[in-house]
């Protein structure tokens, strides 16, 4: 019975180990910017337009659930690319103020 007991607490602790071990070092990727992610979102925001335009013609939506999901997916879209806007234009301004400011 103390075998049986001690094999499973043995068992219990590796699973434990392999689930739970974290290595020296983990890759996380290359860090996003704030620009990165909305241009990533625009793409997502623009194919469920498209797949709610094809499940509407395939006859799967209503014309009134359609046109309400169709405005509010191009709400974001439009939130989206003027923020995408906001910060490309600040990125600009941000780096000919660097060069104004490096060449005088």
């Amino acid at each position: 019975m103390t075998l049986v007991l001690l094999a499973c607490l043995l068992v219990t602790f590796a699973a434990l180990v392999y689930v739970f071990y974290l290595p020296g070092q983990l890759y996380l990727g290359e860090p996003k910017s704030r620009i990165s992610y909305l241009r990533e979102q625009r793409e997502v925001v623009y194919e469920n337009l498209r797949d709610l335009s094809f499940e509407y013609n395939a006859g799967k939506f209503p014309e009134t659930d359609y046109r309400a999901m169709k405005a509010s997916l191009e709400e974001e879209a439009a939130a989206v690319l003027a923020e995408i806007a906001h910060l490309e234009e600040a990125a600009e301004k941000s780096t000919s103020g660097r060069k104004k400011g490096a060449g005088s």
